[in-house]
């Protein structure tokens, strides 16, 4: 990187023929990369590409097997979180690594205090979060507890971690995966002042738009090998994503719906809180044929809404309606009965069981059913087949049926969630961020696979925070602030300006209980 006056700014990080293997599984093969002083480098790829494995080997969770690292021109020592730490390595994980009943002042400290000197000086602490937080703009109460804050606020603490700590080099891995557009703007005019103070950063991201915005460098992996490096200004997300993919990605084609009859309806539905508010006397109706897009900030009634639907979280008010049909006593034997098919936000808590093998994760839904069971005593044969029908038809690449799903990547764990989620052919479909944290080959696949749901007549509602997926992908669109829903507008109707005041509760009270008012074209 040049520093603008010609002079080449100083090397803080050198990666040189990191391989690593796992088994037969050789994750990296040969990766160098460096970083300077005040330079931000993507690093991109599909899932499974490498990059995680090649971050946990720099943040010393694993040891490679051959290759060195270098921090500001010293040895770093292999598989030691501390000495990285030391170095002034710093790491912000996509799933926050947060002790949730802690305050902000604990979370950051946490480990920092030598054990000669077991009493940490609060005072001092306080101040000097309080004057990062003034300095690169991340406000946040020191004094709240972590269950209190909003995603972007908790994303703020695990940054002020690793500044507390004096760290040089921070990797931020998927930042702006749960955080709103205002959230992200946030974040970049924050790294923008870190990066001017001379902190370098390695961004991992899917988001191309993002790594065009904020890099300098992008680095590009592909089967665990550099496929490439590019400038950002010799660059454009096309010519990124095909780098990435190894080949032309292909584009959503979503023509107009054809709606047809209500095949799911919530009315006047309440519930308790879960992940966030709870639903207040919402109405929402499902037709065949149509992409229901449902837009809002985390913790707004999203989890909720899901939970209500997949029957999980009973209603305390209201009623739910499936083919015109009263439910009562709505529970997930009765959602599965109903034909409903469940993508679920988390696929790592909620949507498979890490050490369960790929063909107990897949049947484990169609199970109650008793497809694969007869006398309550399970059918293996018939699992083992189904496992490979969905590895097979999703392309999910995985050893076999009986491999562990822990030891998938992201993308392929939720391939199985759409295949064991689409097939039968469901009526009513929930997918709730159903590309979180996907690279662009595997979002395209599963925008391919949902659309084609809808044009064989499914109903599908489509909860997801990144506006351009809904704004893309959904017929109809309504936003959600704090267990209320907005009235319904069709696609391209509103701006994504306009989408974003009715995220941060303004405007909303002229859309209460309008889920259903019209049905838009």
């Amino acid at each position: 990187m040049d520093e603008g006056n010609g002079a080449k700014a100083e090397e803080v990080l050198r990666l040189s023929g990191i391989t690593k293997r796992f088994g037969n599984l050789t994750a990296n093969n040969a990766i160098s990369l460096t970083l300077a002083r005040g330079e931000v480098v993507a690093l991109l790829g599909e899932n499974g590409a490498g990059k995680t494995t090649l971050m946990n080997i720099l943040f010393g969770h694993y040891t490679a097997d051959e290759g060195t690292i270098e921090v500001f021109g010293k040895p770093l020592a292999a598989g030691d979180p501390r000495a990285a730490l030391d170095a002034g390595v710093g790491m912000v994980h996509q799933h926050f690594t947060l002790a949730e009943q802690m305050s902000v002042l604990d979370n950051i400290t946490l480990g920092t205090q030598s054990i000669w000197r077991p009493f940490l000086d609060r005072k001092t602490a306080r101040e000097r979060i309080s004057k990062l937080a003034a300095d690169y703009g991340l406000s946040v109460d020191p004094d709240k507890q972590i269950t209190e804050l909003s995603v972007g606020e908790r994303q703020r603490v695990e940054i002020l971690k690793a500044l507390y700590r004096d760290a040089r080099v921070l990797i931020l891995d998927e930042p702006t995966a749960v955080l709103t557009p205002m959230e992200v703007d946030a974040l970049f005019h924050t790294l923008k002042k870190l990066v001017a103070d001379g902190l370098s950063v390695i961004f991992i991201s899917h988001k191309l738009h993002e790594v065009m915005a904020v890099c300098d460098r992008v680095v590009v992996l592909r089967s665990g090998t550099v496929a490439g490096a590019r400038d950002i200004g010799q660059t454009d997300t096309h010519d990124l994503a095909q780098l990435m993919v190894g080949s032309e990605l292909p584009k959503d084609e979503v023509t107009p719906a054809k709606p047809g009859k209500v095949l799911f309806a919530m009315e006047r539905a309440s519930t308790k809180a879960e992940g966030g508010a709870g639903l207040k006397e919402i109405t929402l109706e499902l037709r065949a044929g149509e992409i229901t897009g449902l837009a809002g900030i985390s913790g707004n009634g999203q989890a909720a809404l899901a939970a209500a639907i997949a029957g999980t979280l009973p209603l305390t008010s209201g009623a739910i309606r499936i083919h015109g049909e009263t439910m009562s006593g709505w529970n997930p034997r009765k959602a599965l009965a109903s034909k409903l098919g469940r993508i679920p936000e988390d696929r790592h808590a909620t949507g498979m069981i890490g050490d369960m093998s790929v063909a107990e994760n897949v049947i484990s839904e169609a199970y109650p059913t008793r497809r694969f069971s007869h006398y309550g005593i399970i059918d293996w044969a018939a699992a083992a087949d189904f496992a490979k029908k969905i590895i097979a038809d999703y392309d999910v690449k995985c050893p076999s049926e009986n491999a562990r799903v822990r030891l998938l990547s992201g993308g392929n764990m939720q391939k199985l969630i759409l295949g064991r989620a689409l097939d039968g052919d469901p009526d009513v479909i929930l997918a709730s961020q159903p590309t979180r944290g996907l690279d662009v080959g595997a979002v395209a696949y599963v925008h391919k696979k949902l659309i084609e749901a809808r044009d064989r007549g499914a109903a599908i509602l489509l909860i997801s925070e990144d506006l351009d997926e809904i704004q893309s992908l959904s017929d109809r669109i309504v936003v959600m602030s704090e267990g209320r829903l907005s009235a319904p507008s069709a696609r391209g109707e509103r701006s994504q300006r306009e989408l974003g005041i009715l995220m941060a509760g303004h405007g909303m009270q002229q859309g209460l209980d309008a889920g259903s008012d019209t049905h838009a074209a």
